[in-house]
Order: C-alpha cells, then sequence, then structure tokens
C-alpha cells in the first residue's frame, strides 16, 4: 500500500554545517558499526585471501565482563562489534567504555559508566572539525554521553558537562553522518508509551537537530492509515536495532521503522499502520521526509525491520541504478531504488490469509518481492516434518506425534496470522514461519560493492500459539488490550528434545533441514548466487549434522574473496569464498560468536579479524 506524498511535520533546531566532501576511510580503519555509512561492511584489505584464510589462529583476546554476567539483550550475551581508528579499538563492555591497542589488547583508557549501562553493541566515532577533537559516543539508557577519544575522559563541551539527555532510551550506536548524530529508540513492546521517534542532534554541541514523528498525528502524511484513533499514544515503530545507513552523496538518511506495538493483536489500531514496518528515508540535515516503503501492512507477526538497509548500486542492461537492499523477520529481501523508494524488480500485493481473532482488522494484501524469492521457509504443512532420514527414526516419530497431538498446524502459507482460542475448547495452535525471531533479524547485510552480491544469514524459527481473550497474569495485564497470545499455547516454535553425545536433552526443530543458512544474492538480477548450509547440530548421528542452527548475528566480505560470519549455534567462526559460498575455514569458540564480527590493520601492518563471543573479544590473525 503506498500512499500520496503531502505535507510530513517534524522538528528542526539549529541546522549544522554539513561537509561537503565524503568521508574517505584508510583502508585498514573500521570506524562505524558497518565500517561505512552505505552500510556495505565491506573492507579493501586483501592480505588474508582465499588461500591462506585456513591458517588463521587467535592472537589475543579481551574479557568484557566475568563469567555469569548478562549483558542487557535478549539472550544476555554481548552484541558488541567494536570500531577501530588508527590502530586504536573501541567497544562497550557495557560496564566501561575501553580504549585498546588492536595489535596486542592492551588497555590504553577506561572510562567506567557512572550511572546505568552503557549500550552491549558498540560506540560511535567522531573524527572532530578542527575545533573540536575526535570523540568517542555511547549510549546509556536515555544519555548520549561524548568522550575524548584520545583520553577516554567526558568532553564537557558536548550537551550538558558531555552529555545530552534524548528523554526516550536508545540501547544502539548513534549514527555518525558528518556532524549530524542520530538515534533510534528503545520503547518496549507494549502498546502505550514512549513514542518511537528518531532524533538527530549536533555532533558537536549536543543541540537537538530535528526529530521524525513515526506515528503521524492529524494533518500528517500517513495518518489515513490508523484507523479509529489507533494513533494516540501508540509506541512502537521505532528504530531499535543499532544502527542506520545513509547516501552521503544524496544527504539521505535510511530509517528502518519496527512494528506498532503491540505485537500479535492490532484491533485497537486498524489501517495499514504507517510508519510501522517501512523504510523511510529523510534529509540528513532536517529530518524532512523523502520517500518511504511499507514491507508489512498491520504488523502482526513481530515483523519488524531490525537492520538498516545496505547501499549498492547495480547494473541492469547497461544502465546504472543507485540502489538499497533490506531485509526483515518476514524472509523476504527488498531492493528499492534509494532515491525514490520504487522497487528495481518490482513488488506484487498478494492476498494473505485472514484470522478470526474478534474485533481485529486484517490487511487483505501484503506486498511480495517479485525478485529474490523467499530467503528463509514461509510456510508448513504436515509433510514438512523431518523424515527419519533427514534426523533420527525416534526424533521423527516424536515430531509426528507432536504434531497429531496437537491436533495440526494451522498455516496457510505467509503472513499466516494467529487463530482464535475460546477458553474451554481444544487448542487451535497456529504455526508462523518465520516467527517474531527471524528470517533475518538485527544481523543484516554485507555487500561486495565489486559484484553486487548481497549476503545475510537466515534462519527457520518459527512461532506457534493462539490469541485468547486477556486474563489476569497475562503479559499485558496492565494495558488496555482485550486479547493476547499467552506465554502459553505451544512455545517458541516446535521442537522435541534428543539426547546429544553429552546426555543432555537438546530441543531439535520437527521442520525438514536446513534450518539456517548464509547467501549471496546477485543484486544486478534479483537472483540467488549461492546458498550454503550455516552451522550444525552435535545432537545428530555423524553424517547428520549439517543442517545449521544460528542465531542473529549477521557477515562482513573483504576484498580477499571472503564472509565472515559467526552467529552459528555450534559456536564457531567461519569464512566461506564469496564467489562460490565455499566454507574455508571454520575454528570453534568457547562459546558462541553473536555479533557482526570486523576486520581491520594494526600500526604494524597486520591484518586482524575480530569477533565478539558471548562475553569474550576474540581476534585472529595470519601466523
Amino acid at each position: 500500500m503506498r500512499i500520496r506524498p503531502s505535507a510530513i511535520f517534524f522538528l528542526v533546531c539549529t541546522l549544522p554545517a554539513l561537509v561537503a566532501q565524503t568521508e574517505k576511510i584508510p583502508a585498514g580503519d573500521w570506524p562505524r558499526f558497518n565500517r561505512d555509512l552505505a552500510g556495505t561492511r565491506f573492507s579493501p584489505l586483501t592480505q588474508i585471501d582465499t588461500k591462506n584464510v585456513s591458517k588463521l589462529v587467535p592472537v589475543w583476546s579481551y574479557r568484557l565482563q566475568p563469567a555469569g554476567f548478562r549483558f542487557a539483550t535478549a539472550s544476555g550475551t554481548s552484541e558488541l562489534t567494536p570500531i577501530v581508528v588508527g590502530g586504536v579499538m573501541y567497544i562497550s563492555a557495557q560496564k566501561s567504555i575501553v580504549a585498546l591497542n588492536a595489535e596486542n589488547g592492551t588497555e590504553i583508557w577506561r572510562y567506567e559508566v557512572a550511572s546505568g549501562q552503557a549500550s552491549p553493541r558498540g560506540v560511535a566515532y567522531w573524527p572532530g572539525d578542527g575545533q573540536n577533537s575526535a570523540r568517542i559516543l555511547f549510549t546509556a539508557g536515555k544519555s548520549l554521553t561524548a568522550l575524548n577519544a584520545a583520553t577516554g575522559q567526558v568532553d564537557p563541551g558536548f550537551g550538558n558537562e558531555g552529555t545530552v539527555d534524548m528523554v526516550v532510551p536508545y540501547n544502539g550506536v548513534p549514527t555518525v553522518f558528518k556532524n549530524v548524530l542520530t538515534a533510534g529508540a528503545s520503547t518496549g513492546e507494549r502498546e502505550t508509551g514512549p513514542p518511537g521517534n528518531t532524533r538527530a542532534y549536533d555532533a558537536r554541541t549536543g543541540a537537538k537537530l530535528w526529530e521524525f514523528q513515526s506515528v503521524p498525528r492529524p494533518g500528517e502524511l500517513g495518518h489515513e492509515t490508523w484507523l479509529d484513533d489507533g494513533w494516540k499514544n501508540r509506541s512502537g515503530a521505532n528504530t531499535w536495532a543499532w544502527y542506520m545507513t545513509a547516501d552521503e552523496q544524496r544527504g539521505i538518511i535510511y530509517m528502518t521503522l519496527g512494528a506498532p506495538t503491540a505485537n500479535y493483536y492490532g484491533g485497537d489500531r486498524p489501517g495499514a499502520n504507517l510508519f510501522g514496518n517501512s523504510i523511510v528515508a529523510v534529509d540528513a540535515a532536517t529530518g524532512k521526509y523523502r520517500w518511504h516503503f511499507q514491507v508489512v501492512h498491520h504488523d502482526l507477526w513481530d515483523f519488524d525491520l531490525p537492520p538498516a538497509p545496505a547501499l549498492v548500486d547495480i547494473v541492469r542492461n547497461g544502465k546504472r541504478t543507485p540502489a538499497l537492499a533490506e531485509i526483515g523477520k518476514s524472509g523476504y529481501m527488498f531492493i528499492l531504488d534509494r532515491v525514490t523508494g520504487k522497487p528495481v524488480f518490482g513488488v506484487e500485493e498478494r492476498p494473505v490469509p485472514k484470522g478470526d481473532v474478534p474485533g481485529e482488522w486484517y490487511s487483505p494484501t501484503q506486498p511480495f518481492p517479485v525478485k529474490p524469492p523467499a530467503l528463509a521457509r514461509v510456510s508448513m504443512k504436515r509433510e514438512d516434518l523431518v523424515t527419519a532420514e533427514d534426523t533420527t527414526p525416534e526424533h521423527a516419530k516424536a515430531c509426528q506425534e507432536l504434531w497429531d497431538r496437537n491436533g495440526g498446524y494451522y498455516n496457510e502459507g505467509p503472513f499466516s496470522p494467529f487463530l482464535f482460542h475460546q477458553e474451554g475448547t481444544p487448542p487451535r495452535y497456529s504455526i508462523q514461519f518465520p516467527g517474531g525471531t527471524g528470517g533475518a533479524s538485527w544481523g543484516g547485510l554485507a555487500v561486495d560493492p565489486r559484484s553486487g552480491y548481497v549476503f545475510v544469514q537466515t534462519h527457520d524459527a518459527p512461532l506457534t500459539g493462539w490469541v485468547e481473550k486477556k486474563k489476569e497474569g497475562g503479559r499485558y495485564e496492565n494495558v488496555n488490550l482485550p486479547y493476547d497470545r499467552p506465554n502459553a499455547g505451544g512455545g517458541g516454535g516446535i521442537s522435541v528434545p534428543v539426547k546429544d553425545a553429552n546426555g543432555r536433552l537438546v530441543n531439535v526443530p520437527c521442520f525438514r533441514p536446513p534450518w539456517s543458512r548464509i547467501l549471496a544474492v546477485n543484486a544486478n538480477t534479483g537472483d540467488i548466487a549461492w546458498k550454503t548450509t550455516l552451522g550444525t547440530n552435535e545432537a545428530l548421528p555423524g553424517g547428520k549434522r549439517n543442517v545449521g542452527g544460528a542465531g542473529s548475528a549477521g557477515p562482513i566480505v573483504t576484498a580477499g574473496g571472503l564472509v565472515f560470519i559467526g552467529a552459528a549455534q555450534d559456536a564457531r567462526f567461519r569464512a566461506f569464498d564469496s564467489k562460490t559460498g565455499k566454507e574455508l575455514w571454520a575454528t570453534k569458540l568457547d562459546r558462541m560468536a553473536n555479533a557482526v564480527p570486523i576486520t581491520y590493520e594494526g600500526k604494524n601492518g597486520k591484518q586482524y579479524v575480530a569477533v565478539t563471543a558471548t562475553d569474550t573479544l576474540v581476534v585472529f590473525a595470519l601466523p
């Protein structure tokens, strides 16, 4: 559903002076979460390549917190992606911000966070402007703080003695676009609460520059997609992930907004609900609306758009198009013209299943990209259950019994909603693919600008259950919602326990593998160039373990022809050939590598690769 552009309201304060030239990143640096503003995660380094990557060895590590520390993430583990500038690595250890010698991990300075906890995802670097020294910026709840990059001391020239009160918290990394800092919003998942608006601040003074209204008010663009006053006090529709991307040449910031809350019942917000589940392009200096594209109408599945898009110039029929690629939890990748927001390969509005929850509003159609095809499982029938050949006879039998014992699972294809369960009647299980954890979650994309290949990890993580009338003690009992998806009612997915080699019970999925994969999409054609199973399951017999199993972290790509990624639940860190998808190297870590890795060059001329494994930063290099 697209709507006519009209007026959009935004708050504008003193505008910063945008530097005219495009930033030049030294080849050995990794100065941003995604390395560059385009979000490519592409490194030009070639010292480590397809011929020698198998020789990588660990050279140093840094413990972020003592064993047992629970980080402020859904998994309780650090999702830190370090940055490296001029041979210095800057990290967030949540209780502290630390600068390290990037060659050996020795501390240069440490700043102890006085109150609250810093984002467990990382920090941002602003290079200064001739009058102000370079700064390290981090969020801690509602606070945005600037430190002197050389000393680690609070920079009093920023905000109020070094800190800006953002009012609404943000648990990600500020995006630095020249002299503009943009921050999303961490609002929680209840329908009433703080707004999910994106804010921007002057990197020099901390002054607020603009705020984008993500749930349109009367008279604003998109307000007509909120019926029956569903926009009032509405929370969600926020950029909750860790970064944004930007087109430097055109001065555009790209925001990806999540679902309006609450997640699984939307009868109190009928309509398509802009700008929820949308890519929104705004002017970097003013926040003025440029265009939007909504990938899910009236979200009832928690199909957020966690990662920011990756920018890529594609060539079709001899014509170059400035494009972007975006993927979210729904498992579909959208490739759009990044100047206009129009689909490059076409998008079709197709009918989708309608549910039966009393008072719910169901969108009759959803947008489906013509190309590429779905990059994760989007449906399931009984015939999709595992077989004895896939796993084991015992596992397959237990899965079939689970299916039959629950009366089957309702699924009519993509965007199947939860059915209504009347108290006192037999369960009515729905199974949704993907579930609310992906598809593709916050891990996001990497792009090789030379080939136009876009790399992404997706995993099949379904959600099962139903919607029922709210009960006392339910998840949202103190919020005015008549219906809810209970904590009970089928758990998170469909799996049965299997004993691993150590005799421990491990839940193994009941749908046919592979259960996760890494793919390359050729953005020039919209076709899948290659796909490879990502991860093993050691609870299965030898010869049947290559079934996949991954979390949410994403890949990077290098000019040495390599794609590096952790994410796998088997606690391995891997390198793949970027042209073919062949696995070239894997190493077993002490814990799961659940963050986006980086690669950089030390002052000694040596190339390193680093990744966070739960609570420890691990760094590799050639011998």
